[in-house]
């Protein structure tokens, strides 16, 4: 521990770690603007999938070994080592000239981001007593929330291409804006963390590692985009989606069986078992899972509403969930302070879900016929539960674990909440799809799409009866662009005729944006319904937690290496 360094040390070290996380969560935002243009540049539509898929994959298996890892060598070496990875990784990604060359570099940078996740929380507890943590998880929780809204934002920005110092920007640079914050946090973090001497015998689970990371790996491929990753696999072999992910999640079990069994028998663990004897413990990994199955796999869909039923751009759309962020980081900040002075968490946690459930709830309601105003107040209470309840998650963990186990043990809580937000993202993903695909012969029946049928812009964009096809003809910028061209034709015809045209072809679009924004309401509402559920439980799980006083630092502790 080094509660000892100054202020101004601890300020400094904070500084540095919360710029890495921030590149971090700012990646998992930024590039998703940039995809359209990439798959378009290198004709890789096929794809798409393993560039998210592969960063995902790696940064999940790693959040647990680099928490483990960490307490074995030292927070300071690993985080170096990470940052060094993500800011190599991201310059190679913005340089890669084919597909192939970008997944294999986003792969190797889900590996420095998993590094850096895993240390900047477990970070917090090495630099200040308990009592204390609760204001810089705070902070930390307030700089997820701000890279939610400046990831679209400077993505958006990045990939329309702007000129700056003689240079036009283009979706490399999504990944090239990473290197110079990257090289200011690697050095600050050299300079002023201290390096103590791990006075422990090096052992490292090889064996848990290995299987540990198969179970993660193959349970991400199994329930995340896995009919467009193995489409090939499946038209070669036969193999039915339903019998490929039997096979994969009989392959989870095994791996996640043999796990356990070299656990215990492993003198450092890459999860210590003995952990799931504390009932705070499980309980706080099962409230973590839930929530990041409820909150991130369903308000990711907050901004495809935005954009199918008020029509906004994607920069828009990431505007428009401003309320939310904002609530987020003001409560966040609040209540870290207020935790720091009173050394409570469990009401903090209480308020924070019940406030979240109530808005989930009310997001049920949400409607194309209603009005921004209502999802914007919907959002403020759903920011301020969740701005509460999710840095003092890992508060609540780290307070049940010794300080030399308090790497794994956070990185365990990122764990879980990752595997949550993954399979719940999965699970809204086929809902969605499911409710759209019962409004498809609505859809195609309509006139606008009767008339697009054989038009180049549906063919890029793949099948007339794919419900996600169907919801882009009706984003913002390909509605645009259809009525570009359908304006040059309109202009090719006489007066009056081209104004008929012209407003025969609007009030079949109108028709035909009715029916989608309709289709996906419903589905999304049927989304929120089993979120507040998930959400609520989590909420029920909280009042069953036996709060511990946050303790302070024991001087006689042996310090672990930063």
């Amino acid at each position: 521990m080094h509660h000892h360094l100054s202020l101004r040390s601890k300020l400094i070290i904070m500084v540095s770690v919360m710029a890495s996380l921030f590149l971090v969560a700012l990646d998992q935002t930024i590039i998703a603007t940039a995809l359209g243009k990439i798959v378009e540049e290198f004709n890789a539509f096929s794809s798409l999938s393993w560039i998210v898929t592969a960063y995902l994959i790696t940064t999940t298996i790693t959040v647990p070994i680099a928490g483990k890892l960490s307490d074995i060598f030292g927070r300071k070496k690993i985080l170096l080592i990470g940052v060094a990875i993500f800011v190599g990784a991201s310059l190679m990604s913005g340089v890669s000239g084919n597909i192939n060359e970008l997944i294999l570099w986003r792969a190797v940078q889900g590996i420095g981001g998993g590094i850096i996740t895993a240390n900047a929380f477990t970070i917090v507890g090495d630099l200040f007593a308990a009592r204390e943590r609760g204001r810089w998880q705070g902070l930390i929780g307030a700089v997820f929330g701000l890279a939610s809204v400046v990831g679209p934002l400077l993505g958006g920005w990045l990939t329309d291409g702007h000129a700056f110092w003689g240079v036009t920007t283009d979706w490399r640079w999504t990944f090239f804006i990473n290197v110079p914050i990257g090289i200011l946090a690697f050095v600050l973090i050299s300079i002023f963390s201290p390096a103590l001497k791990h006075a422990k015998k090096i052992r490292i689970d090889y064996a848990g590692a290995a299987l540990l990371s198969v179970a993660l790996a193959v349970l991400i491929l199994a329930v995340d985009n896995t009919e467009s990753i193995f489409a090939d696999l499946m038209s070669a072999t036969g193999l039915t989606l339903a019998g490929l992910r039997i096979i994969m999640f009989s392959i989870v079990a095994l791996a996640t069986a043999g796990f356990i069994w070299v656990e215990h028998k492993a003198k450092e663990p890459i999860l210590p078992l003995k952990f799931f004897k504390n009932r705070n413990y499980v309980t706080v990994l099962i409230i973590a899972t839930l929530f990041g199955a409820a909150f991130m796999g369903s308000i990711l869909y907050l901004t495809q509403f935005n954009q199918q039923v008020f029509g906004a751009s994607p920069t828009d759309s990431g505007l428009m969930l401003l309320p939310m962020v904002a609530g987020i980081m003001t409560s966040s900040i609040l209540s870290g302070q207020i935790i720091a002075r009173t050394g409570r968490y469990k009401i903090f946690m209480q308020v924070g879900f019940l406030a979240a459930t109530a808005a989930m709830i009310a997001l049920t309601f949400l409607s194309p016929e209603m009005s921004y105003g209502y999802e914007a107040f919907v959002m403020v209470i759903l920011g301020l539960g969740m701005g509460v309840a999710m840095p003092v998650l890992n508060l609540a963990i780290q307070n049940e674990v010794e300080q030399k186990d308090l790497g794994v043990a956070t990185s365990s809580s990122q764990l879980f909440r990752s595997l949550g937000s993954v399979i719940g993202t999965a699970v809204f993903g086929a809902m969605l799809t499911a409710g759209i695909l019962t409004q498809v012969p609505a859809m195609q029946e309509t006139t606008y799409i009767k008339t697009l049928s054989n038009s180049a812009v549906v063919e890029k964009l793949g099948a007339i009866d794919d419900p996600n096809t169907l919801l882009t003809l009706n984003m913002p910028d390909i509605k645009k662009e259809i009525t570009a061209g359908a304006e040059k034709q309109f202009a090719q015809l006489p007066p009056p005729a081209d104004e008929k045209a012209k407003a025969a072809f609007t009030e079949s679009q109108d028709e035909f944006a009715s029916v989608v924004t309709h289709a996906f309401s419903d589905s999304l509402q049927r989304i929120f319904i089993v979120a507040a559920s998930l959400i609520g439980m989590a909420a029920v799980l909280v009042f069953t937690l036996k709060e511990k006083k946050l303790h302070s630092a024991k001087p006689e502790a042996t310090p672990g290496e930063m």
